[in-house]
């Protein structure tokens, strides 16, 4: 089983550059970085007043503390696809709102049974030695990104995102593994560099899944037209 994941990695040609990438998140993080430490403080109050009170209540109104759980749960996939959104708005070059936070919320259920289907996909790839689950985290990554962006339906987001990340697993590795690090490093002050270097982590993927996007939609009889134009982000 190893062996047939590694042969498709080897296959696999660039689509996108990891430092271009990197360098699209921080001059959007710099350009607009009150506005993300603001959002930041705003999206985890809300996560954690529920996380709180529903830990404070336990013992003595232990009902209560389910419901302020369960708001906690929702609240999290919500604010999960205002951030994709928000990240997309600035890969777009259109203008973030705070409220963007909340602008998905009719597309809460598709995004619940998403996620649900993403980790039970990741986790039977895990129990069959690790290797799979790991490139099965990155082949169906993108899931959020395709539902919020483009509204589809669950499965039809993971195998769309199966599509856009074929040819690109290995790249999309390393960069995890070279964003980690940079999250790492940030975390050293304090957690205090987290305002700068999470903003650069979602911008970075959001500019990924764009660019993945583009080389799935463009035609290949097209490409030496546009081979030597900018593409948005």
């Amino acid at each position: 089983m190893p062996n047939k994941f590694i042969r498709e990695i080897n296959m696999e040609t660039q689509k996108f550059s990891m430092g271009k990438a990197i360098e699209f998140g921080w001059n959007i993080t710099k350009n607009n970085l009150g506005f993300f430490i603001v959002l930041l403080i705003i999206a985890g109050l809300i996560l954690i007043i529920p996380e709180t009170l529903s830990q404070l209540t336990r013992q003595n109104a232990p009902g209560l503390s389910i419901i302020l759980r369960i708001a906690f749960f929702v609240l999290q996939m919500v604010i999960g696809m205002g951030l994709i959104k928000i990240t997309l708005r600035f890969c777009d070059n259109e203008k973030a709102e705070f409220s963007d936070l909340f602008c998905c919320l009719h597309l809460f259920f598709k995004y619940l049974l998403g996620s649900i289907l993403y980790g039970l996909i990741v986790s039977a790839g895990t129990i069959l030695l690790i290797i799979p689950g790991i490139i099965w985290a990155i082949k169906f990554y993108f899931f959020g990104y395709l539902i919020v962006d483009k509204g589809l339906g669950p499965i039809e987001a993971l195998k769309r995102s199966s599509a856009i990340t074929d040819g690109s697993k290995w790249d999309l590795f390393l960069l995890g593994l070279l964003l980690f690090g940079i999250n790492l490093i940030g975390a050293i002050p304090f957690l205090l560099g987290w305002f700068i270097t999470i903003p650069i982590t979602m911008v970075t993927m959001a500019f990924v899944y764009r660019r993945l996007l583009h080389e799935t939609e463009v035609p290949k009889t097209d490409t030496t037209q546009i081979s030597g134009a900018p593409i948005n982000p």
